[in-house]
């Protein structure tokens, strides 16, 4: 093994788990979207905030709604979810709106 080849090894090794931290962050980002759109569709209906935010919980997630006009927004906030630890003081939010038609 020739030294150069010592010394690329850890630096690939270190890029290509920053690239599937990114994947995965990629993907809670697509899951936490698809759970904020449900809960803002539930919260609109007129469910109350417990029945509402089970798919935030599902996610594991903290949830805040917010009434803005005729719409009525959640925003769903969690920690990095990612096998790299200098990752995980990353959070990754998502926020959707609906027409609050339940009141």
């Amino acid at each position: 093994m020739t030294a150069e080849f010592a010394a690329v090894v850890p630096a690939a090794v270190l890029v290509l788990a920053f690239c599937l931290a990114g994947a995965q962050i990629g993907a809670q980002q697509v899951r936490l979207q698809d759970a904020a759109a449900d809960t803002a569709r539930a919260l609109a209906r007129g469910d109350d905030v417990a029945a509402a935010g089970v798919r935030a919980g599902q996610v594991h997630a903290d949830l805040a709604s917010s009434v803005s006009g005729d719409l009525i927004c959640a925003r769903l906030t969690a920690p990095a979810a990612t096998a790299v630890p200098l990752a995980s003081v990353l959070s990754v939010t998502a926020v959707s709106c609906a027409l609050d038609g339940g009141r």
